[in-house]
């Protein structure tokens, strides 16, 4: 080979030469001449239209690498590893500096969309059901506690009776979750309304929410709460309070049972009796009450018990025709003053009379739950339970949060939601799921309306603030997104 020919050959700039040596034939002047002109045509063509040729993947490898081999040469940008570094410190995206991760950031509460229960943990549909076995009352276990307070009660009542003038006409009611068939895990709270019956009173609201009352007997000779009265004939329902429960502290002593009487509460109605029954205890809450027959609730419920739909007009006018209580509480300072009424001597209006019936009778249909049943007591039972979860692992933030405030998102979603195939029971997951909306959104806006005194809102009046609700709300929002991991 000629030096010329290596050369052009190594310099990368010429095309491949035939090394062989040839022999000069006649006319190949003219076939050297034809077959550089071809030569020069493909070469323009080339230029003109270059096709490209796809690399093999080691190839393109290799291609790759050189080519990061000239960055680096040149001093230019490195291509990013997105390999995990090896410091336990993140890089940042922007300048390779250490910085802390989006994934090291710890959320106590995941936020995320609404879902219909999907959970990839299991079937949310099958938790509820295993949640409800869990919250079941044994029957045997349910007789032998509603035989043992029966006999506490009767005794309790006889002795107030007799040792108090102003109870000759006491009446009695069974209020709660038990007596309203939606008490879960224990048979363990009872809570019993004695209530003197008051005729010929005149109401008046102590604040501006509707809830609390002050009530003042009209003129007459003689009044069984005389003893009782300021000189604007307002009862003084402290004074009422202090005297029942003298009574009831009497009447416990006597009992042949280990019963112990809770100190008193600012501003609760109740006398709480701790009964111990082996290795259960047992509270029972006494409640002075005062039975107001009027011709009509006060006009603060005038756009609250919205039931038209639900359970038809009917069975609310009936409803309303029923006497309304007053139970001996009051919220705030006990010293508080308006019109000449200070806050002890104040009284909070009580439907739970009503609620029990509601919830007794609770379909659309008189026949619901006799062929087709449906969930609405399930949900309730359910979120009571998720209350009771939250007090438990969040106790600082769900310190007020109670089980009537459950029952008060129940009534009101069962008034929006009044068909009874929208709680049917094979809807169960479905139904819960919708009810956890409606309580998130509660909390989420701070305003929980008493479901009879809509101007009464139970979260501010509880002492929830707002931290304190959206927190909880974010609880809520990730159990019924992730399967209910409380239930498990």
């Amino acid at each position: 080979m000629s030096e010329e020919v290596l050369l052009h050959a190594m310099s990368g700039r010429g095309k491949k030469v035939d090394e062989r040596p040839r022999a000069k034939a006649p006319g190949s002047g003219r076939r050297k001449s034809s077959a550089k002109a071809e030569e020069q045509k493909r070469a323009s063509a080339d230029v003109e239209a270059p096709t490209e040729v796809k690399k093999k993947p080691e190839q393109q490898k290799k291609g790759e690498e050189k080519k990061h081999a000239d960055n680096k040469a040149r001093g230019g940008a490195q291509p990013r590893d997105t390999r995990p570094p090896a410091s336990s410190e993140p890089l940042c995206a922007s300048n390779d500096q250490p910085c802390i991760a989006k994934s090291a950031e710890v959320k106590k509460v995941p936020r995320g969309p609404p879902k219909k229960g999907n959970s990839m943990d299991g079937n949310p549909a099958r938790i509820l059901q295993d949640t409800l076995e869990k919250l079941k009352i044994r029957k045997n276990q349910k007789n032998e506690v509603a035989k043992y307070v029966n006999d506490i009660h009767g005794a309790i009542n006889k002795h107030v009776e007799v040792s108090l003038s102003w109870c000759k006409r006491i009446q009695v009611l069974k209020t709660g979750s038990y007596y309203e068939n939606v008490k879960i895990c224990e048979c363990d709270e009872f809570d019993l309304m004695l209530a003197v019956s008051v005729e010929r009173v005149d109401i008046q609201p102590f604040g501006e929410d509707g809830a609390f009352y002050s009530v003042a007997v009209k003129r007459h000779s003689k009044h069984p709460l005389d003893r009782f009265l300021n000189e604007d004939k307002t009862i003084k329902a402290s004074e009422m309070l202090k005297e029942f429960r003298d009574k009831v502290k009497e009447a416990a002593a006597k009992l042949p049972y280990d019963v112990t009487v809770d100190r008193k509460k600012q501003g609760c109605p109740a006398v709480t009796l701790q009964v111990k029954k082996g290795d259960t205890l047992i509270s029972l809450d006494f409640v002075l009450g005062l039975e107001v027959h009027s011709s009509s609730w006060p006009h603060f419920t005038n756009d609250g018990f919205k039931i038209d739909n639900w359970l038809g007009k009917k069975v609310k006018r009936d409803l309303k025709y029923k006497p309304y209580y007053l139970v001996s509480k009051y919220q705030g300072r006990g010293t508080r003053e308006q019109d000449g009424v200070i806050a002890k001597d104040a009284w909070r209006i009580s439907f739970s009379h009503v609620e029990k019936e509601i919830l007794k009778n609770h379909g659309h249909s008189k026949t619901c739950c006799e062929s087709q049943p449906c969930c609405r007591k399930q949900c309730l039972k359910l979120l009571k339970y998720l209350v009771q979860r939250l007090k438990e692992m969040y106790p600082k933030e769900a310190a007020k949060l109670c089980s009537y405030h459950a029952k008060t998102t129940l009534l009101h979603a069962c008034a929006n939601r009044v068909e009874d195939s929208e709680w049917a029971a094979d809807q169960l997951s479905h139904c819960f799921q919708l009810l956890l909306h409606d309580f998130e959104e509660h909390l989420r806006k701070q305003h929980l309306p008493n479901f009879f005194v809509p101007s009464h809102n139970l979260l501010k009046s509880a002492g929830m603030d707002k931290k304190s609700c959206n927190l909880l709300a974010d609880y809520i929002e990730y159990e019924r997104n992730n399967g209910f991991p409380l239930f498990r």
